[in-house]
Formats: structure tokens, C-alpha cells, sequence
């Protein structure tokens, strides 16, 4: 039975993973026409799916991070982050995208979190960056 759960669980991370690739595709359009104002709109038009699934959080970002490893650039944060708050609230989890910046010298940054907890970040990123806008 074990051998059951076990392939039924790399199934799912297979798809899953194959969802974040995915996922990041469709980013890559919108920010490759700097289109940020569609980007802004999809990630908040987004909704928090009923959870079907006992696979939280961890699960998806090591599903991202696959898709990330996968993809055939390198994947910047914006993308990243938005792609996995969309995954996580299509899994029941209602994420936040997060985006700041810091004044000297001028870098903005976006991050994703769970209940104001950073997720796919260090925990100081809260503090290096002033919060601009939360999705």
C-alpha cells in the first residue's frame, strides 16, 4: 500500500511541477511586454480554490523550484513569485504577493507569504524592503 501512496504522490508533484512551468509561462508573456498592470490584475483576480488537497505550501515551492531549475531562463522574482502565489491558491492556500523596495540604492523586490509570513525568501526581506503594494 505504501508503494501506492508513494506513486500517487510523485504523480502529483509531477503535475504539479508541470503546473508551475506552466504557470511561469504565461507570466513570461506579460512581463516580457511589461505589462505590469495585466500582472497586477491576474494574480489578485486569482481566487482561493476550495482545498482539495492535503498538500500544503511546501509542497509547492518545491514544485516552483523544480519548474525554476526546468525552465529555459532564469526565472526572476517577480515571476517566481507571482506564479507561486497562484499555485498555492489553486491548492486552497491563500497566499499574498508581495511587493517593495528599498531607497538606497533603489532595488525592488516582490516576495510571496502566508499569513505575513515570507515563504519563498529569507525572513529579512521584510525588513530590507518597504512594502509598496500586497496582492
Amino acid at each position: 500500500m505504501a508503494n501506492e501512496d508513494e506513486t500517487d504522490i510523485g504523480v502529483f508533484m509531477m503535475l504539479l511541477t508541470l503546473r508551475a512551468y506552466l504557470l511561469l509561462l504565461s507570466f513570461e508573456s506579460v512581463l516580457a511586454k511589461r505589462d505590469f498592470s495585466r500582472l497586477h490584475r491576474r494574480v489578485r483576480e486569482c481566487a482561493v480554490r476550495p482545498a482539495r488537497s492535503t498538500f500544503g505550501a511546501d509542497q509547492a515551492c518545491r514544485a516552483l523550484n523544480m519548474a525554476c531549475t526546468l525552465y529555459f531562463k532564469e526565472v526572476q522574482c517577480l515571476q517566481r513569485s507571482a506564479t507561486l502565489v497562484c499555485l498555492l491558491r489553486k491548492l486552497g492556500i491563500p497566499a499574498t504577493l508581495v511587493i517593495g523596495a528599498q531607497r538606497l540604492p533603489f532595488q525592488a523586490h516582490a516576495w510571496a507569504e502566508i499569513d505575513r509570513r515570507v515563504i519563498n525568501d529569507s525572513e529579512s526581506t521584510v525588513e530590507l524592503y518597504g512594502v509598496l503594494d500586497r496582492l
